[in-house]
């Protein structure tokens, strides 16, 4: 799940990539092409290109025209996440394959394959500044790649089961990582050393993200909830509830006023009474 940069559309994935329209609410276009359910799906930084990862390839979609620029094959199994660099020249994959893929997203071809991992990849994310990518894994472990040589930095271990998402802050200074062992990790990158831990959901944490100001994180969990912790002091603000199954992604708007959860159980919320 994604808001576009303009903030005006936002993608989820079933069955299908499902564009939303936010004002309206309304669903917009329904994206066809995989051959199996739709685990990841970004926007390029400039909105005109869409990438959906679902069964063992990686679709770029012209968002336009709402139609495939290029399917990308090199994974030997599902997909699970995609991300776009900042300068959105790069698109990195992580597959069940215990692979992430850098592919080279005007050319629509391969650079490199990043091994590294004993288990499935389950997120990835791209520092602010384009030059280091984390990578989530089934093994317990976070990997930071460096970019340019397209090798490992540091192996951040803390976590005491499957690491299932991860994000940046917005000025590049920690990683957030959620687990199956229901925590959340805070990370320094300088230091590649633990922070902080967030105790509070009763389910595996299945999305992360940072509000674009950096004051907020939002989790999503196996336990049907979202919860809003203030990054500074560490603590809960809120929970959210209103799903009824797990929390499978979540998504902050570009200016910060919106929050966008989506769940197993079908729906897509968006929620507005949220702050610091």
């Amino acid at each position: 799940m994604a808001f576009s940069p303009n903030g005006t559309t936002l993608v989820s994935g079933d069955d299908s990539v499902v564009l939303w329209d936010v004002e309206s609410q309304r669903r917009l276009d329904t994206l066809q092409g995989h051959e199996a359910r739709v685990q990841a799906a970004a926007f390029s930084p400039d909105g005109t290109t869409l990438a959906s990862g679902g069964d063992n390839t990686v679709v770029l979609w012209d968002v336009a025209k709402k139609s495939q620029r290029a399917i990308l094959k090199g994974h030997k199994s599902r997909v699970q996440a995609v991300a776009f660099s900042p300068d959105g020249t790069i698109l990195a994959s992580g597959a069940d394959d215990n692979t992430v893929i850098l592919w080279n997203v005007a050319k629509k071809k391969r650079l490199a394959a990043l091994k590294g991992h004993a288990d499935w990849v389950q997120a990835v994310a791209f520092s602010p500044d384009g030059t280091t990518l984390a990578s989530g894994s089934s093994d317990n472990t976070a990997v930071l790649w460096d970019i340019a040589s397209r090798k490992q930095l540091a192996t951040l271990k803390g976590h005491t089961d499957y690491v299932l998402s991860g994000s940046f802050s917005p000025d590049g200074t920690m990683i957030a990582s959620g687990s199956g062992d229901n925590n959340v990790i805070l990370w320094d990158v300088a230091k590649q050393k633990q922070l902080a831990t967030l105790e509070g959901h009763t389910g595996n944490v299945t999305s992360v993200a940072f509000s674009p100001d950096g004051a907020l994180l939002a989790s999503g969990s196996s336990d049907n909830n979202v919860i809003l912790w203030d990054v500074a002091s560490r603590k809960r603000l809120t929970t959210l509830k209103g799903h009824t199954d797990w929390v499978q992604a979540v998504s902050f708007s570009p200016d910060g006023t919106m929050l966008a959860s989506g769940a197993e159980d079908g729906m897509v919320l968006l929620w507005r009474s949220f702050s610091k």
